[in-house]
């Protein structure tokens, strides 16, 4: 459109929005009317926002309007019907214009119609509407955070609860999540959408289980509590493909007991398509290459990898396994080494500078499993690496906890490097969700810590007060101190033995007139070996862990017995080394599975293990709890 014609277009529309101003005057005070006509006036000398042209993914979430006019025509339309004295028709034409402008790729102008018509709405629904058509256009503009607050404004305009969103409302609320990153709330408004929309195709439902397959166990079990429309039935159709889609007999067998069970839900597309895929590549690895350090500082860690891949090797030994000692291996001769040993498949390095060091060796080819991520290089096709991040832990833990209803939540943090990294993590992905910044408390494990956790709780404060009231009168004063009222929750971020001191802490300044603010924390503060000890001090805390690590359905009980009888004394991170090799040895022939299939997850000792686009493995984690003398797995509700 050239400036001529937007300048004529924008003069009609105000001389229409000022026509309609007038027609509404007997509810709207004469300096709303003025200051319509200062906004509609400043309209067309406003910069433009960046505008981002829609993917067709995109362009499909915006409902097309039934109409044979161009939004130009629709305005004039409503001139027209203004002229005859039909306010209502004509603030109708103005919905559909706003609505096609949108279509019409002018975001600018949908979002600027929508503005100055929300004011002038005769009805809750038109005012629905309106507000769904600025969220629209601010999607494709990029204001996300302006586009979630006209969605929220649309859902205070619903009348009642028992009336139902539109698919407009769900459809637009699920790009935006998408958008955000927030893949949950995301798939949560698909599938409400997805309800709603009779036009759906057999491709919509298999798009949808794309997106549904990429989730986490942790992600799923947090969508199945929002309670979406058919969502048990696609939670169970997922579990059945996370734990079965590499054995492709008892999938399928699984599958028709499914398709029984749930006869009417539409993911009957999906299961057919998945009865009928061919069959995936079987590839079998049987000279394995283990690169670990087999002497120098790190030996014993590289040792204890050793002890995990061999307890595994038990289990499959079919394969050959060939240790490399990588303390004293040049890793620019490993590409002879691998061709003279005939090797198929590598498990390691251990360490990141030896990740780094080898992945600078370019010529190698053979698929390699790396027990650590790279500091920066991007992983080729090949090349896949289980991830260990404790952040990853704290961004489950926050997005998880933030669904519990917590408003404002308190991290309290040892200062420690690595701690640092997980406190704000998850302060960050709190943030990210709920837009409330957690406050970060940082102790020491000195005697300061007691000061510090009051300090935290606000409990000095209730303290000075009361010092200073007693002060300024005659008679001492017995009081009880007050905590703050604004925390519900606290995230711990300490290792054992600092936990178990500041547990008891946290109890006791509490104050009695306060409910009890429930202790969460990460699996630093969890230690096999604590729980052997009088652990009442640590009654309520709630923690992420490993199955390794926790009385659980997926722990392999008959391995551990044979491991604490071998290695009583073992360390927690240790511990996690030894897991980690165990699972490794058991991945080997699996990833080729779990790159064919999305869906396909590693039930492991380290967590739930799924690979990513970026050719790294990631973990679900369990939630255990002290409770009294036992440590014990629990569903966070």
């Amino acid at each position: 459109m050239d400036g001529v014609y937007y300048k004529a277009l924008l003069k009609s529309m105000d001389l229409l929005t000022l026509t309609l101003s007038k027609w509404f005057s007997a509810h709207k005070s004469a300096f709303f009317v003025w200051t319509t006509v200062i906004l509609l006036a400043s309209c067309s000398t406003t910069k433009s926002d960046k505008v981002v042209v829609p993917t067709q993914q995109q362009t499909d979430t915006f409902t097309v309007v039934e109409s044979d006019l161009t939004a130009e025509q629709l305005i004039a339309q409503a001139q027209l019907d203004l002229a005859a004295n039909n306010s209502s028709a004509a603030l109708s034409a103005l919905l559909k214009a706003s609505a096609l402008f949108i279509e019409q790729s002018n975001p600018h102008k949908a979002l600027w119609l929508a503005q100055q018509l929300k004011p002038l709405a005769l009805t809750a629904n038109q005012g629905y509407q309106l507000n769904i058509i600025a969220a629209k256009s601010l999607l494709v503009l990029e204001k996300l955070p302006l586009a979630l607050q006209a969605l929220a404004q649309a859902e205070q305009l619903v009348e009642n609860k028992q009336q139902r969103h539109s698919f407009a409302y769900y459809q637009t609320l699920a790009s935006v999540q998408t958008q955000r990153n927030l893949a949950i709330a995301a798939l949560d408004a698909s599938l409400r959408a997805f309800d709603l929309n009779p036009a759906a195709s057999d491709s919509d439902i298999e798009q949808l289980w794309q997106q549904l397959s990429r989730l986490a166990p942790w992600q799923q079990q947090q969508l199945a509590k929002m309670a979406a429309p058919n969502v048990n039935g696609w939670s169970q159709l997922l579990t059945l493909a996370n734990k079965f889609g590499h054995d492709e007999a008892r999938f399928k067998r699984y599958l028709k007991q499914w398709q029984r069970k749930f006869s009417s839900h539409p993911a009957q597309v999906v299961v057919n398509n998945l009865l009928q895929q061919p069959p995936m590549f079987s590839n079998q690895h049987h000279n394995i290459a283990v690169i670990i350090p087999l002497t120098g500082k790190q030996e014993r860690a590289g040792k204890v990898a050793q002890q995990g891949i061999l307890a595994a090797y038990q289990n499959d030994s079919d394969k050959t396994l060939h240790f490399i000692d990588a303390t004293t291996t040049d890793m620019a001769t490993l590409n002879a080494t691998f061709a003279k040993l005939n090797i198929d498949y590598v498990i390691g390095p251990l360490l990141k500078e030896n990740v780094n060091r080898y992945l600078a060796q370019t010529e190698l080819s053979i698929p390699t499993l790396l027990l650590n991520l790279p500091s920066n290089q991007r992983l080729q096709p090949h090349q896949v690496a289980l991830s260990m991040r404790p952040e990853d832990e704290a961004i489950q833990a926050a997005t998880t906890l933030s669904r519990q209803k917590y408003q404002q939540p308190l991290i309290l943090s040892q200062q420690d490097s690595a701690s640092r990294r997980i406190a704000n993590t998850f302060s960050q992905q709190w943030q990210h969700i709920s837009a409330q910044t957690p406050e970060i408390v940082y102790f020491s494990n000195d005697a300061k810590m007691q000061q510090q956790i009051k300090a935290g709780l606000g409990v000095d404060a209730s303290e000075q007060r009361t010092k200073e009231l007693n002060r300024h009168i005659k008679y001492s004063i017995k009081s009880e101190f007050r905590n703050r009222r604004d925390i519900d929750m606290i995230y711990v971020v300490g290792l054992p033995l600092e936990t178990k001191l500041l547990k008891p802490y946290i109890d006791v300044n509490i104050s009695p007139f306060a409910d009890l603010i429930p202790v969460y924390a990460s699996s630093r503060s969890h230690s096999t070996q604590i729980d052997k000890s009088d652990n009442r001090d640590l009654s309520g805390l709630i923690f992420t862990e490993m199955p390794w690590q926790l009385d659980s359905k997926l722990q392999n009980k008959a391995l551990l017995a044979q491991a604490k009888k071998l290695w009583p004394n073992r360390s927690s991170s240790l511990q996690t080394i030894f897991a980690m090799g165990f699972d490794s040895l058991a991945l080997v022939d699996k990833i080729s599975a779990m790159q064919d299939r999305i869906y396909v997850r590693h039930y492991g000792q380290t967590g739930i293990l799924q690979l990513g686009e970026d050719n790294i493995l990631t973990r679900s984690l369990i939630w255990g709890r002290y409770s009294r003398s036992k440590v014990q797995e629990i569903a966070l509700d």
